[in-house]
């Protein structure tokens, strides 16, 4: 492609001046198509899909149908999210070194790291017919799926600065993937959900009405009913889940492999050597507006992490719908797709930063109102609904101002290229930290309040605890990035003065290279 288009510019050269063709020409060449960017969507769903059945599924997974002792599951889920936050940093790292090939410097990753990915997530659902040793099969697969997906994910990430140079044009991709990404997440709920639903787990009565009868008779008949009657059907339904959702991971990386190309800055095109990570890592670490972005997402991600962990438990025990929650759970996903196009053209009309505090600060008044409900299930569904259009915000605008950081940085350091992996990776690495410490709180916190695993129903302690981890301290941690986001720096007048600068950067660039091409042409 890039071939042709120097072509083209060659033989036009002679009829027109430079000049009077050239901004016609880089419209043309910059503007992505429909089908572009809807393959570019694509790419993101895979990391979605398998995440929310993780992030939803696994615990209960580990615990009732591979039957760990709480323990070792937590050292599984603990171990794997800490994992893989490393391996974003690590894949960067490895990314900023690889130098460019036919299919281009972040694709071969994607493609290569599919087949593998694939394998690993199956495994983490199949139940090995073996006494010891299951702890560190779901270890090991478990780590080897988180590092394999973010070779996938982190060049994915990186991938926006390559699909276009214009702003407007990545974040229109932007938005089309946050629109998918947001839709993967329905996907894996919906797939994992309503496979695995079909077969219900007993849940196990609290001990002061076990104890009115027989406990051990009691406790004896519930295992026997576990396990003759559902554990091989559940263990079955899981493993058709994965095999799904697995299908889905490779068609959407198929799609994306055969419809985006990577496009190379014309200032890279002289050199392959490999970018110098550490010193790439320096310059990016000190660059105040990425510091100050991270600051203000990471309070944020926070905040939404901890609805998202303990929504669950909390439809499930506080509101005491059980047999609903997935349901109120597609509600906010399905509500948060249908306004992310809404959402774009916000942060269009009003500016990114407006979009920030308009579109997050939407949640409170519904994380406040879901605290008093009791146990309405149509306020429910609307507070859902409208949880959900702040969800799409949140999505959205992290992915939609990364690439005005990375813009800005080359204003700066015009001469240091390649660092694209290195902003996306540690970006992701914060927000996986930020997913671990939820995590590590929400756990700590229901123990200390006499959480019963399984239970049919738990102490008001729980109760009370699981409100405060849904309702006030994602409020708390909301005004709190939202005052970070105070300090950042790059505005709407900014991001216009950073377009013309580039545009005017990439134009001497452009000139030089022709001037170097006529000349060599002459010498010949």
């Amino acid at each position: 492609m890039a071939g042709g288009g120097g072509a083209e510019r060659v033989r036009a050269g002679g009829l027109l001046p430079p000049a009077c063709r050239q901004p016609r020409r880089r419209e043309s060449r910059e503007r992505l198509s429909v089908c572009s960017k809807l393959c570019y969507a694509v790419g993101g769903a895979p990391y979605q899909i398998t995440g929310c059945a993780l992030g939803f599924f696994l615990q209960i997974f580990l615990l009732d149908v591979a039957q760990l002792d709480p323990f070792y599951a937590s050292i599984i889920l603990f171990v794997g999210r800490a994992w893989d936050a490393v391996t974003d940093p690590m894949v960067g790292f490895f990314i900023s070194k690889t130098s460019w090939t036919r299919l281009g410097r972040l694709m071969p990753w994607i493609i290569f790291s599919t087949p593998f990915a694939i394998i690993s997530y199956i495994l983490i659902w199949f139940v090995p017919d073996i006494s010891s040793g299951q702890v560190m099969w779901y270890l090991i697969f478990y780590c080897t799926f988180q590092t394999l997906v973010t070779c996938f994910h982190v060049p994915y990430s990186a991938l926006t600065m390559f699909i276009s140079r214009e702003q407007s044009e990545r974040d229109s991709a932007t938005a089309y993937r946050m629109t998918v990404e947001v839709l993967g997440s329905v996907l894996g709920t919906a797939i994992q959900g309503q496979i695995v639903g079909q077969v219900n787990t007993p849940c196990i009565e609290s001990p002061i009405l076990i104890g009115r009868t027989n406990s051990s008779v009691a406790m004896e008949e519930l295992n026997m009913t576990h396990d003759t009657g559902s554990l091989t059907d559940t263990r079955n339904a899981y493993m058709i889940a994965a095999g799904v959702i697995a299908g889905l991971y490779i068609l959407c990386a198929v799609i994306l492999s055969v419809g985006v190309r990577e496009k190379r800055e014309s200032s890279e095109l002289r050199s392959d050597e490999p970018v110098a990570f550490f010193q790439g890592l320096k310059l990016v670490m000190n660059h105040g507006a990425y510091i100050k972005l991270i600051a203000g997402f990471l309070f944020t991600s926070l905040a939404f992490m901890l609805l998202e962990g303990n929504f669950a438990l909390f439809c499930t025990y506080t509101l005491g719908f059980r047999n609903a929650f997935q349901n109120i759970l597609l509600a906010i996903m399905l509500s948060a797709t249908l306004t992310i196009p809404f959402w774009q053209w916000f942060l269009t009309r009003f500016g990114k930063k407006t979009a920030v505090y308009v579109g997050i600060s939407s949640a409170i008044p519904f994380l406040i109102l879901v605290a008093v409900l009791d146990g309405n299930l149509i306020m429910t569904y609307i507070v859902a609904v409208a949880a959900g259009i702040s969800v799409a915000a949140a999505f959205l605008l992290p992915w939609s101002m990364l690439p005005d950081v990375i813009d800005d940085f080359k204003l700066q350091h015009p001469e240091s290229h390649g660092h694209e992996a290195i902003f996306f990776s540690f970006y992701v690495f914060f927000t996986k930290f930020t997913s671990g410490v939820s995590l590590g709180i929400s756990t700590l916190s229901l123990d200390f309040a006499g959480y019963q695993t399984r239970g049919c129903s738990q102490p008001s302690e729980v109760n009370f605890t699981l409100k405060m981890l849904v309702s006030a301290v994602p409020v708390g941690l909301i005004l709190l990035g939202l005052l970070l986001f105070k300090l950042y720096p790059i505005d709407e007048e900014k991001r216009r003065k950073n377009k013309k600068a580039l545009q005017d950067l990439r134009e001497d660039s452009n000139s030089s290279s022709e001037s170097d091409n006529t000349e060599l042409a002459s010498i010949v």
